[in-house]
C-alpha cells in the first residue's frame, strides 16, 4: 500500500442528481399504477410512445457538463482503499472540462484531470484506466475523452498520461483478465453517485 493514510475531503451534497427517499417512493407507487393502467387497458400505450420520444428527443438536447462527469465518476472506489475517488478528492468537478465544437461535424471533448493521493502513487495508471473504462460505458460513442494526472501531482505524469490516452494500450490492458477485473471491482460503487449504501 503506498498510502497508507489518505487525506480524506468531507463532501458536500450539493449536487444536483441526487434524489431524496421520498422522491423514490413516489416514483416507484407512480410507475406501479402506470403498469396497472397499461395492463387493464384504462390507458393508451400510443400516447405513451409519443410522450417518450418527445422525451427522449428533449433529453438528446440537453448538453452534458462537466457536473454531470463527475457525478459518473465520484463514487468509483480507490483501488487502495475502500474510499471512493470523491472522498480522497482524486476527482473533483473542477477537474473536468466538457467542450463542444462550434462545427458540429466535430465530436465533444471530455478532459477529465485526476490528482493521485501521493507525487509516487503506484495506482495512478490503474485509477485512470478506471476512470476512462466508466466514461467510456456511460456516455455515447460521438464523446472523445481524455484522462490526464493533474499536472505536477505526479512524478510519473507524461509517461501515464501518454499510456492512459493510446487506444492501443488501453484495449491491450482490457485484455489482461486480472486487471480487468480489478477495474470492475472499483467501478461496483459508481452506480451511487454520491450516494452512500
Amino acid at each position: 500500500m503506498d498510502n497508507a493514510n489518505p487525506t480524506i475531503k468531507i463532501k458536500s451534497n450539493s449536487t444536483n442528481f441526487q434524489s431524496n427517499s421520498k422522491n423514490q417512493k413516489i416514483i416507484k407507487f407512480d410507475e406501479i399504477s402506470l403498469k396497472d393502467s397499461i395492463e387493464s387497458g384504462s390507458i393508451n400505450t400510443s400516447i405513451l410512445s409519443s410522450k417518450s420520444k418527445e422525451k427522449v428527443n428533449q433529453e438528446e438536447l440537453q448538453p452534458i457538463d462537466s457536473n454531470e462527469i463527475f457525478d459518473l465518476i465520484r463514487s468509483i472506489t480507490d483501488p487502495e482503499h475502500p474510499l471512493t475517488l470523491e472522498d480522497l478528492s482524486v476527482v473533483s468537478s473542477e477537474q473536468i472540462e466538457v467542450t463542444y465544437p462550434e462545427d458540429e461535424d466535430d465530436n465533444p471533448h471530455v478532459m477529465v484531470r485526476f490528482t493521485p493521493t501521493i507525487p509516487h502513487c503506484s495506482m495512478a495508471t490503474l485509477i485512470g484506466l478506471t476512470l476512462r473504462v466508466r466514461l467510456l460505458r456511460a456516455l455515447p460513442d460521438r464523446f472523445k475523452v481524455d484522462i490526464k494526472i493533474k499536472e505536477g501531482t505526479h512524478q510519473s505524469e507524461n509517461s501515464v498520461n501518454k499510456q492512459l490516452n493510446d487506444k492501443e494500450r488501453v484495449a491491450a490492458a482490457l485484455e489482461n483478465a486480472h486487471l480487468l477485473n480489478v477495474v470492475q471491482q472499483c467501478l461496483s460503487t459508481a452506480h451511487l453517485r454520491g450516494q452512500k449504501t
